[in-house]
């Protein structure tokens, strides 16, 4: 076994950066015309509308191709036009057609093209063979083509000064418990992170995630260094009767301007990719905060999508993805596997985009800022976590969706070498999930159905569902068809009875009678019912209440938890929830915005197992089990925290002192950057 690598010395002693030039490889060149070749060969054999005359035309035909893709894109990508993200796919697919039929023309002899549809339908097919042919042939890396692409494209941006001083990349693995992680590492799903850690000397760090435990809450601390009055990922302010959630970029953009200081992460000239917040970056690309901005011309944007090669690739891919997920979904009915989440609808579509389309245009955003020199970048890779919600935490197609992703960052990892100053990596987690059947599921009704029979009178608006990546595919959607944003008909809920929201296996219980939060006192006065009904459920595990005579006041079912009297009567409902829940628990009562009673499902340790309030049978947002248990891989180079990271602020802290130690202090920190009001 191989004893892990000495820690890296201070870059004060190392010698100057040399970055290399990515070279091309005669042999890869040669098997890669051949795989050109034999893909356009297939491509008229399939299609009635493609002919060639023999195999020396399809070399022929290949070469031309190829010749033709490395002009036309980047002269795609220089368009100044403000063109919507679908106009650039369009004119990518387009672009790929043309390059076939430019060969046609320049090979009259060799290659017969009837359309410009055929001439369609032979790029997707030929993009599409070429796939499987180097995924059984085991070269399907195209490293060095990305490369040679985004190398172009931070020439034409403006790439930065080579330097000695690293920057650093912090890539998120959305929803990955660090218990699942270690499992993936050992059992051959991550070998990427287990080569780091086995190899590299990288170091495994737990953090323990705030109430609650959603991306919302966890990037507000991680990335601004504060979360305070975010009480779930969706919450109503009783005072102007409006609904807040963290997926509207509108709200997204007044919890930055409220949390940013001028220390946010990414200050100084660092980049936000696929995130809720930006940190206060100088550029984004699929950022919530900033969706506004975005909906100008992005050249993030504009880049990706102007190379035939990612469009082609990413269509392909698409369809595999489909592919995966509607054989996962029958295997999973035929076994009767339990849980077992909704797989129908529009999700089919939802996963295929983030497993493809937006983890490989954040990629690629992420190699950009590499050789553009960025000192610090953030990037959030969100498939595995939508995996996860509907196919289960450590089933076979969630675990694949991971390794796609451990394979991604090991494509970071190597270009490396090529960018204009060193870089180290840290991979981390805003959360992780637990596992269980839905409340519905096990009850054949809603959280927001049991509090309207137990009140005395009055209409429940019950709201769940719609993460973070529904709000990201979305508003990528939008931007993409060029559409304005629509606007939420529920934002105002002033005129309701009661709202109950579900935010993972954490409830929230508005009673909208008072523009203020009801005391204990005055909830048992007026809905007498409601209390008793809701912790007398055998799938509820405890409700937060503010008592005017007695503070904070956990109950459950056979007993409470006084806690800022600090004592107990009867059993502790939190019990089953760790020895930090009632800190927890004590500080989201102190929010302005908390609910009139917050609601925590049931856990049980021995099975390992909640339920959410929303129907995802992987779960995140409260108490209980790995959602709280989030990671941090670092470099043995940066130095451990001296006790437990409890909170996403103190995350923030830790990364920003191992940004501080590599670059220095930043350059100003009085002002926070403006962000757009949306």
């Amino acid at each position: 076994m191989k004893t892990p690598a000495p820690s890296a010395p201070p870059w004060g002693q190392q010698p100057r950066w040399q970055p290399e030039i990515p070279r091309l490889r005669i042999g890869r060149l040669v098997l890669s015309w051949a795989i050109g070749a034999a893909a356009v060969g297939a491509a008229s054999w399939l299609l009635p509308g493609v002919a060639l005359t023999g195999s020396r035309a399809a070399f022929a035909v290949a070469a031309a191709v190829a010749v033709l893709n490395a002009l036309l894109p980047p002269l795609l990508a220089a368009l100044r036009l403000p063109f919507t993200v679908a106009a650039g796919f369009l004119l990518a697919l387009a672009g790929d057609a043309l390059v076939l039929q430019l060969a046609a023309h320049a090979l009259p002899d060799d290659i017969r093209i009837d359309t410009f549809g055929d001439a369609l339908l032979a790029a997707l097919t030929v993009s599409a063979v070429s796939l499987c042919l180097q995924i059984a042939l085991g070269t399907n890396d195209d490293d060095e083509y990305a490369l040679r692409v985004t190398r172009r494209i931070a020439r034409r941006q403006g790439t930065s000064d080579r330097t000695d001083v690293p920057g650093i990349l912090f890539l998120e693995i959305d929803g990955l418990a660090l218990t699942v992680l270690r499992d993936a590492m050992r059992d051959g799903s991550a070998p990427t992170l287990a080569r780091w850690v086995a190899e590299d000397g990288y170091r495994l760090l737990e953090w323990e995630t705030d109430l609650s435990s959603q991306t919302g809450a966890s990037q507000a601390g991680i990335l601004l260094g504060s979360n305070d009055d975010i009480p779930a990922f969706r919450w109503v302010e009783k005072d102007t009767g409006r609904l807040v959630a963290c997926s509207s970029p509108g709200d997204c953009a007044a919890i930055e301007r409220r949390c940013a200081t001028g220390r946010g992460l990414l200050v100084d000239g660092g980049t936000s990719r696929g995130n809720l917040l930006s940190g206060e970056a100088r550029e984004t690309v699929l950022t919530v905060s900033r969706m506004d901005e975005e909906r100008r011309a992005n050249p993030g944007y504009r880049a990706f999508f102007a190379n035939g090669f990612n469009v082609t690739r990413a269509l392909v891919l698409f369809g595999w993805e489909l592919a995966l997920e509607l054989s996962a979904s029958l295997r999973a009915a035929r076994r009767n596997v339990r849980p077992r989440g909704h797989r129908g609808g529009t999700y089919p579509l939802m996963r295929a985009a983030m497993c493809v389309v937006i983890r490989d245009l954040i990629v690629f955003a992420v190699l950009t800022d590499m050789m553009r020199g960025r000192p610090a970048v953030y990037a959030t890779f969100a498939s595995y976590d939508e995996v996860a919600h509907h196919s289960g935490l450590q089933r076979a197609d969630t675990l694949e969706a991971l390794r796609k992703l451990d394979q991604q960052f090991a494509r970071i990892a190597r270009a490396r070498r090529f960018a204009p100053r060193p870089y180290e990596i840290v991979v981390l987690s805003d959360h992780g999930q637990t596992q269980g059947a839905t409340f519905r599921q096990r009850n054949g009704y809603g959280l927001d159905e049991l509090v309207e029979r137990s009140l005395g009178g009055g209409v429940v608006t019950g709201v769940a569902g719609g993460d973070e990546q529904n709000a990201m595919i979305r508003h990528a959607v939008d931007e993409a068809t060029g559409h304005p944003p629509a606007r939420r008909s529920k934002n105002d809920v002033s005129d309701r009875d009661v709202v109950v929201l579900g935010s993972g296996n954490l409830g929230l219980v508005y009673l909208m009678e008072r523009r203020r939060r009801l005391t204990l006192e005055e909830i048992e006065e007026r809905h007498p019912r409601l209390l008793g009904a809701l912790r007398d459920h055998p799938h509820v595990g405890w409700l937060l209440v503010h008592s005017g005579e007695h503070g904070a006041v956990v109950l459950g079912e056979a007993g409470a938890n006084y806690l800022d009297e600090r004592r107990i009567d009867g059993s502790d409902p939190l019990a089953p929830f760790g020895a930090t829940a009632a800190t927890h628990l004590r500080r989201t009562d102190g929010f302005e915005h908390v609910a009139d009673i917050m609601v925590g499902s049931f856990y049980n340790p021995v099975l390992d197992e909640g339920c959410a309030f929303e129907e995802l049978i992987s779960f995140h947002g409260g108490l209980g089990g790995p959602q709280t248990r989030a990671f941090i891989l670092a470099p043995a180079m940066f130095a451990p925290p001296s006790g437990p990271i409890v909170g996403a602020a103190a995350v923030h802290e830790l990364l920003w002192s191992w940004r501080r130690a590599l670059q220095g202090p930043p350059a100003a920190t009085s002002a926070p950057r403006p962000v757009a009001t949306g």
